[in-house]
């Protein structure tokens, strides 16, 4: 059980929050100011495993700690596992691009997008390339007619599918899409065994896919790929408690980001080797692939983004339109925006 607000706690927040169960913090409005103090013992759970090891590496997470945040670190990312997680209540966040948050709100469940990042350079690091199986020939978008493609409605890879053929002129009666989960290597093995003709793959991956299959290559798509978010049950921010925590976390999840980019080394060793078992030298590659994590001055642009992705995806899967500033806490935007300071990241590549 949490520890109760100290009395002075009590008093800055009496006129926005409202007493709940024994089993939350108070209750806080959507509408009202973030809390500034963190009850001690207060707890987030969390799946961000990237953030997790910088954390560590950097000695933020200290700060975390001295501010009174205890993590409850939880091996999930991406949004089949951590939607699956929310509706079983096993989870507060979880690091995911921007297609969760869509599909969350479409199958009932009701998140919070509480963190934006970008890539500094995104055109040119983009997140995913078309991996092309052994012996096709896809040399650009315009060959992808009549091809077999990896597709994953609720996934990120799924909707840059859509985005591809939309920007190829071709519709989905144009190509055949072959229905499957984007988790671990599964859509390079699908390549490798000529299982679909094409395939979104991570960047990072492609030159590890080229060694391993004879033949195989991989094409850019020329669009922009890197939305990354925090996003968290809606419950968690209206929670004053785990509002007031999120805050610090928001605030050392921006800093850890740009540490990453200022120590690649570090990272590496943190995650890329320890926690992913890449060697030195395919983590060397990775970030040189991945390009530099950059905290947007504002989220204006991430939000028309997503909004275009909402539309095109309520068109051609036959979901609702969405608004999708419904998704979003921007109580959390000046937060981390701070937090990077002069490093912030403005105009187009915001």
């Amino acid at each position: 059980m949490r520890r109760l607000f100290s009395l002075s706690a009590a008093v800055l927040l009496a006129a926005t929050v409202a007493a709940c169960g024994d089993d939350g913090g108070a209750a806080l409005e959507l509408t009202a100011a973030l809390p500034e103090q963190v009850p001690s013992g207060t707890e987030i759970r969390i799946g961000d495993p990237a953030i997790q090891a910088v954390l560590g590496a950097s000695g933020l997470d200290k700060e975390l700690s001295e501010a009174g945040v205890t993590v409850e670190w939880a091996n999930i990312s991406g949004g089949p596992q951590s939607i699956q997680a929310f509706r079983a209540d096993k989870l507060d966040c979880s690091a995911v691009a921007d297609i969760p948050s869509l599909f969350a709100a479409w199958t009932g469940t009701s998140t919070k997008i509480v963190f934006q990042s970008v890539i500094v350079d995104p055109l040119t690091h983009p997140i995913y390339q078309l991996g092309v199986a052994p012996g096709v020939t896809v040399t650009s978008l315009a060959d992808l007619r009549g091809k077999r493609i990896a597709y994953s409605a609720g996934q990120a890879q799924g909707a840059l599918v859509l985005r591809v053929l939309q920007k190829a002129g071709l519709t989905q009666k144009d190509v055949t899409l072959v229905e499957l989960t984007s988790t671990g290597d599964s859509y390079v093995t699908a390549l490798g065994s000529k299982a679909v003709d094409v395939a979104p793959i991570g960047a990072a991956n492609v030159k590890i896919y080229k060694g391993k299959y004879p033949g195989a290559t991989a094409i850019l798509t020329g669009i922009r790929d890197d939305a990354s978010t925090l996003y968290c049950l809606t419950s968690a921010v209206q929670d004053a408690e785990k509002a007031a925590a999120l805050k610090v976390y928001v605030g050392l999840r921006a800093k850890a980001l740009l540490w990453q980019n200022d120590n690649p080394d570090g990272y590496s060793k943190a995650y890329l080797q320890a926690v992913q078992g890449l060697s030195a030298a395919d983590a060397k590659d990775v970030i040189a692939a991945d390009g530099a994590k950059g905290i947007p001055a504002t989220w204006d642009n991430a939000i028309a983004r997503l909004q275009a992705t909402a539309d095109l995806l309520a068109a051609e899967q036959k979901h609702d339109k969405l608004d999708v500033t419904t998704l979003v806490d921007r109580r959390f935007e000046k937060v981390e925006a701070e937090a990077a300071g002069s490093k912030v990241v403005t105009g187009d590549a915001a």
